[in-house]
């Protein structure tokens, strides 16, 4: 087990890349599973998440190649065969899986997908929308089985904006028969990432980015070659630990309007924001100021930003009222923050912060992805030392991180426990 030692007080100053999304990353990847030919994808980040969708790919037979960042994937001998408890729960993406596999060979047999603890994500809408498009979908010991004949377009309406349930219905509905609408749709960047992709490949979508997404099935897809979106929670991340250290911080390989939620609340608190055509600086030397977050589904304000909000606003004047409206669990972060000095209440799905001077060092716990980003903020600007466990959380979603922030002054260093 690793751990980060972080010491705190460094004004963080210089340049720093985002790297490709994470998010648009695996779906994309799981795509590949549609096709027998050679999908290159490029900007791909070095992820524990990502490592683990290569191992599936692989175990389902696709011969995979993954040097720098670029992916290569030659589904030609991929096979639908049954994937484990043990690989499936190592990730909550996996589920991608189960469109594709479904839309090209008519039969899934997977596990229950893992992933971090941060609320429920039932599968419910993804086998709604299965079943409308004619699968029979069954769970059985922990595993889901998923069969059809042939997979024949119609009008899905989600109850819920679900991101996964959104790409799953794409990809099953590229080889559909007839035509697919996808009502009440997911609009995040990611989405419109995927949606490129697949038309690359030689399907038919339009309106991704919109509540309605309309696919017109095709017989077969083709290889492609696709660079993925910049990652938008990641650079989000770099933005406030320039702000949090009262620093000057240019984050590049960014799509400035997919970051407009945090640039703004960012102003609001008291932070110069400057923007560029695919970069944005973060300078902040005042006092931070308390702000209102709701998080919301897209163009709201992201939930993968919340925790990492709620560490800014720790050292803000004022109270700051933080509500989260899509995962339950997503407080799991909070006596973390406590350890190092945060007054925080909770109450419910709501959490109340009021600004402290100065976070102290403690010795605290990733207990999820953007919680472990989260306190690595809250370290850089507390006093003192701050040792950081369970970190292979944070390696899911940000690359050597450390690396990062120590070119900008940061003292981070990585340790076997």
């Amino acid at each position: 087990m690793e751990k980060f030692v972080i010491v705190g007080g460094n004004r963080l100053k210089g340049s720093i890349k985002a790297n490709g999304s994470k998010n648009a990353t695996l779906p994309i990847l799981a795509a590949t599973l549609l096709t027998g030919g050679v999908s290159t994808v490029h900007q791909v980040p070095r992820l524990r998440d990502v490592l683990v969708m290569q191992e599936l790919l692989t175990y389902l037979g696709a011969r995979v190649t993954f040097e720098g960042n670029t992916m290569t994937v030659d589904g030609s001998n991929v096979q639908p065969q049954e994937i484990s408890e043990d690989l499936m729960r190592k990730m909550r993406a996996s589920n991608l899986v189960l469109g594709p596999l479904l839309s090209r060979f008519g039969h899934v047999k997977i596990s229950h997908p893992g992933g971090c603890n941060i609320g429920s994500r039932p599968m419910n809408l993804h086998y709604k929308g299965l079943n409308a498009l004619g699968a029979t979908i069954k769970e059985k010991f922990g595993y889901i089985l998923a069969d059809t004949s042939q997979l024949t377009g119609t009008v899905i309406h989600f109850d819920v904006p679900s991101v996964g349930a959104t790409e799953n219905m794409m990809m099953a509905g590229v080889l559909a028969e007839g035509t697919t609408v996808l009502r009440n749709a997911a609009k995040e960047p990611e989405i419109v990432d995927l949606q490129n992709f697949l038309n690359a490949m030689g399907a038919k979508i339009v309106g991704a980015g919109t509540d309605v997404i309309r696919i017109e099935g095709v017989k077969e897809l083709d290889s492609v070659t696709h660079t993925v979106i910049p990652d938008r929670i990641e650079a989000g991340t770099h933005m406030i630990a320039g702000a949090i250290t009262q620093g000057d911080v240019t984050v590049t390989n960014v799509i400035p309007e997919h970051l407009d939620p945090v640039i703004y609340k960012l102003m609001e608190a008291g932070v110069q924001v400057d923007v560029g055509d695919d970069w944005v600086r973060v300078q902040s030397t005042g006092q931070l100021k308390a702000v209102d977050i709701k998080t919301m589904p897209y163009p709201g304000f992201p939930t993968d930003m919340q925790s990492q909000m709620m560490a800014l606003l720790t050292v803000a004047e004022g109270t700051s009222v933080i509500t989260e409206t899509i995962f339950e669990n997503r407080f799991k972060h909070v006596p973390e923050f406590r350890r190092m000095g945060a007054d925080i209440y909770l109450e419910g799905h709501t959490a109340v912060v009021k600004g402290v001077k100065r976070l102290t060092g403690a010795c605290v716990e990733a207990t999820d992805l953007r919680a472990g980003a989260a306190l690595i903020l809250a370290a850089l600007a507390g006093e003192d030392g701050t040792v950081l466990s369970n970190i292979e959380h944070i390696d899911r979603g940000y690359e050597r991180i450390e690396m990062k922030y120590n070119s900008l002054g940061a003292r981070i260093i990585r340790v076997n426990s």
